[in-house]
Formats: C-alpha cells, structure tokens, sequence
C-alpha cells in the first residue's frame, strides 16, 4: 500500500526546516546503509545524534501526532526519529531493501520497520530526477511530491532513489513498527477507515451502517494488533 499524504508539513515548518537544514553538517549516507545498501547509496545526511537532527526530527514528530492519515495508513507503535538527506547533482540510491530492525538512538531499544515514510522538503521544480522509486507487484510507482507532502509504503518493497540531474532533493525520511505488521491486513484497515469516514460525512454517528463499519474496524484491529 503506497498512501500520499498532502501537506503533513504547514509551508512554515518546511522553510524553518530547510533555514536550519542550509547551515548545517552534512555527512555520507552511507554510515547507515547496511553492507548492501551501502554499495548502491551516494548521498547525503544530518548527523543523527546532532542537536539539529533532534531538534528537527521533534516537528516531524509533531506533526506526524496531529496528522489522522498517517495514523490510519501506519497504524504506528513505535517510531524511529525522522532522519534527514540530500541528494546533489550526481547522487542516486540503488534499488534496496531497508533493513527489517532498527536502534531508537540513545536507548537501545530496537523496532521492527514495517512502513517507511519520505516527507519532502524541496519543491519539485527546484530539482530534477530524484523520484522515490517503489517496486511492487504492479509495477514501478514514481513518487515526487511538493515540499511538506508524505509518502507512507511497505518497507519490505524493494525501492530506490533515481539520480539527481540537477539542483539538489532534500528530505526526512524514518520508519515506524506498526501495531499491524501486515501490509494487506493494515491495506485492507485504511480503505475501511477511510469510507467509514466518507460514510460519516453523509449519515449520523448514530446511525446502524456507521455503528457497525465502525464496530467491524476495531474489532479487525483487536484481532490482528500486537502491543
């Protein structure tokens, strides 16, 4: 399930962001790439224990908590803090997987990444190349949004980053162990949700086909969530 989520970011905290983003430390990417991903990584990223990287990673956080598509889309536990990249004139990332279990920096607890997540922070006329490129079954999904947007995918699809030709494509990117651990399952959640929502528009909270879609939901979400 590859879901879009328009405007997670207001304009404000997209230009706070690439404010801070502009005079900070830059490091290769590839310190966090595992032993594959590595040899197809070339890019760019914000020191994960720096002061910028938290202070950051917070108004992604933020807004990740007041945003209801995120929360239906993931269905998240536990979230790794937001990370941050660059890609510059040249800079690729090759087809790859992410790895299935990630450390919360300063606590040691390690979480299952289940859905990825890119937030945007360069305007796309700004740049070209530099799609996020998912691969699934039905074929390839380029993705390239306006600043502030999301994408929320399965991070077991195999994906990858086309090269940049021209500018530079600036991003956070993290990943979240959901309650749900299965794509289908939490896919078959969110177009529930969603219509239990657009029924909601239409007819009273009161009335038996909104009670029993809704009732229907969360007892999917007893059944398969694990806590």
């Amino acid at each position: 399930m590859l879901v879009t989520i328009p405007d997670l970011l207001t304009p404000e905290e997209v230009a706070y962001i690439r404010q801070v983003l502009e005079g900070t430390e830059w490091v290769d990417g590839r310190i966090t790439a595992g032993d594959q991903a590595a040899k197809v990584k070339l890019n760019l990223q914000v020191p994960v224990d720096s002061p910028v990287a938290r202070e950051l990673s917070a108004i992604i956080m933020r807004a990740l908590g007041r945003n209801p598509v995120y929360s239906s889309a993931a269905l998240p536990l536990y979230v790794l803090p937001p990370m941050f990249n660059r890609y510059d004139e040249g800079m690729t990332f090759g087809a790859h997987v992410d790895g299935s279990i990630r450390v919360i920096p300063g606590t040691g607890q390690r979480i299952r990444t289940d859905v990825s997540t890119t937030v945007f922070l360069t305007p796309p006329e700004d740049y070209d190349g530099g799609e996020l490129v998912v691969h699934d079954t039905y074929g390839e999904h380029k993705v390239k949004l306006p600043a502030g947007h999301a994408v929320v995918y399965p991070a077991t699809s195999l994906h990858s980053v086309t090269p940049v030709t021209r500018g530079s494509r600036w991003a956070s990117f993290f990943w979240a162990q959901s309650m749900v651990r299965d794509d289908w399952q939490r896919h078959m959640l969110y177009d529930l949700d969603q219509s239990i929502m657009r029924i909601r528009a239409m007819l009273p909270d009161d009335d038996p086909a909104v009670t029993g879609l809704t009732s229907h939901y969360h007892n999917m979400i007893r059944h398969w969530a694990e806590t």
